[in-house]
């Protein structure tokens, strides 16, 4: 079984994921190790993934895999075939939070007159990543391509990685109701 684990960045996907009992591919690191993106974007500081080429990587690695559940990590997992998909959510002034804390690397640091204080850049990130987050855009795209009832979403707002992990593999082994559309913080547009 292929199973994404997904949602914005900074929702705690990596960190509930190492607590998981499956074979968990960190799809960030394998673009980054095969080189399958096609474009550096400055302004964000970030790769433009080869959607396509990391669709083939995967389709290979579980061919070759011998674990009865293959679990994608990222927040691209969702646009790849799976066959059940768990998105996690944080309320968007906690995961600003958490994305502006997760500071910067020592080159952009020394860019800046104060090095504790994130750059303009990263500041627009972690904004535009609480917005996406307040606006569905994760869940929406995996409701979109894999149908509700493949779908559970699992808010991690003031949440352990433990009690996280405990939902995902909840929602992996079938023990928990597909749950699109439970979690809401449209509330946070409204700033």
């Amino acid at each position: 079984m292929r199973v994404a684990l997904t949602g914005t960045p900074g929702t705690g996907k990596t960190t509930a994921s190492e607590r998981l009992p499956y074979d968990v591919v960190h799809l960030n690191d394998v673009v980054r190790e095969h080189d399958l993106w096609t474009e550096r974007d400055a302004d964000r500081d970030s790769l433009v993934v080869d959607v396509e080429a990391l669709a083939a990587w995967v389709d290979e690695y579980v061919a070759s895999s011998d674990a009865d559940v293959v679990l994608l990590e990222s927040h691209l997992a969702h646009l790849l075939d799976v066959d059940r998909v768990v998105v996690l959510r944080c309320r968007p002034d906690l995961l600003e939070s958490r994305l502006r804390e997760r500071g910067e690397n020592a080159a952009k640091a020394r860019e800046n007159a104060e090095p504790a204080k994130p750059s303009q850049a990263l500041a627009r990130k972690a904004r535009e990543n609480a917005e996406s987050e307040a606006l569905d855009v994760v869940l929406s795209e995996s409701v979109r391509d894999h149908g509700a009832e493949a779908v559970y979403e699992v808010d991690t707002t003031d949440r352990t990685p433990e009690a996280v992990a405990t939902d995902i593999e909840a929602a992996v082994e079938g023990d928990r109701e597909p749950s699109a559309g439970t979690v809401d913080f449209t509330e946070y547009l409204q700033r």
